[in-house]
């Protein structure tokens, strides 16, 4: 009794599959069709991130496998090959197309959610030229080189400072480009200086990335030194590389304290300072090195003037 009650409703559920089948929007075929032509690909891909679309088997063929990227390959096959006779051929698709196409599946990954008002996107560079998704050379995101050879690529006035004698040891590989900046957009707040770095990741509670390594500069400080609590840590310091030591914008600390603390310093107690009348002869070389004294200069919770 029960069985004779089945077996409609599961000739019906046979009879939809079949027509959804013979539709002309389907025309997947299954990524085990893709590997007689692909075998080079195919026999690697249980290495990709990608494959957990395919091992799972709860992703539809709309997100799995091939064709999960590239779209139905019914009419691929018919044609026996060709580029055009792909919906999505990557190296064919406009930079927006190829973005389009990747945030499918990974518009709702936090750190991609600035992607389409980032730098990047801003000026038409697609997701396909950081990642190579079936020849990747790095363990790591799929990318197409080394990440510092493929920041390099583009910003070569950057590769130039990471060569001066003070720097971030970047090219020695203890750090890398993404350890401060995101390459898909930031939620960073607007520039503090014109110079300023764009994409730059925040470290916690929107700080400065410095802090993320530098915590011991972090405070919160009783007494606040006014450009790095205004202007950042860049208001002094060069962050990829510099030929001063401490990556200092200027070669003597003196002129570049002098650079705010020049006399004109909107009445603020003690901030300028008078040439011809200070304690100090800052004329002579002995006293141009202001951090002697001022030891706590990015804070300190006892010295107004950052002596302690």
């Amino acid at each position: 009794m029960l069985r004779g009650s089945l077996l409609p409703a599961l000739l019906l559920v046979l009879l939809s599959c079949a027509a959804w089948a013979q539709t002309p929007q389907s025309g997947y075929v299954g990524s085990n069709v893709c590997k007689t032509c692909h075998a080079d690909v195919w026999f690697n891909f249980y290495k990709n991130p990608h494959y957990k679309s395919i091992a799972s088997g709860k992703e539809t063929p709309q997100r799995a496998g091939c064709e999960g990227c590239h779209g139905p390959g019914g009419a691929h096959v018919e044609a026996r090959g060709g580029k055009t006779t792909i919906p999505r051929a990557f190296s064919l698709m406009q930079p927006k197309a190829v973005m389009d196409a990747c945030l499918t599946c990974h518009a709702g990954n936090f750190d991609k959610a600035n992607i389409r008002r980032s730098e990047h996107t801003q000026n038409d560079v697609p997701c396909t030229s950081c990642h190579s998704v079936h020849h990747s050379a790095t363990p790591k995101f799929l990318l197409a080189k080394k990440q510092t050879e493929l920041c390099y690529g583009c910003h070569a006035n950057i590769r130039a400072q990471f060569e001066m004698p003070s720097r971030h040891r970047v090219n020695e590989g203890f750090m890398e480009c993404s350890d401060c900046h995101n390459p898909h957009g930031a939620f960073a707040p607007e520039n503090r200086m014109a110079d300023r770095p764009r994409m730059v990741d925040p470290g916690l509670l929107n700080e400065e990335p410095c802090l993320k390594c530098h915590v011991d500069k972090r405070g919160p400080f009783v007494y606040e030194h006014a450009s790095v609590a205004v202007e950042g840590c860049e208001a002094c310091h060069s962050p990829h590389g510099s030929m001063n030591s401490r990556l200092l914008r200027r070669p003597v600390t003196a002129t570049l304290c002098l650079e705010c603390h020049n006399g004109s310093s909107f009445g603020i107690r003690n901030a300028g300072v008078d040439l011809q009348t200070a304690t100090h002869n800052l004329l002579d070389p002995k006293f141009q090195k202001c951090t002697t004294c001022h030891v706590r200069i990015h804070g300190s919770n006892s010295s107004f003037y950052f002596l302690r």
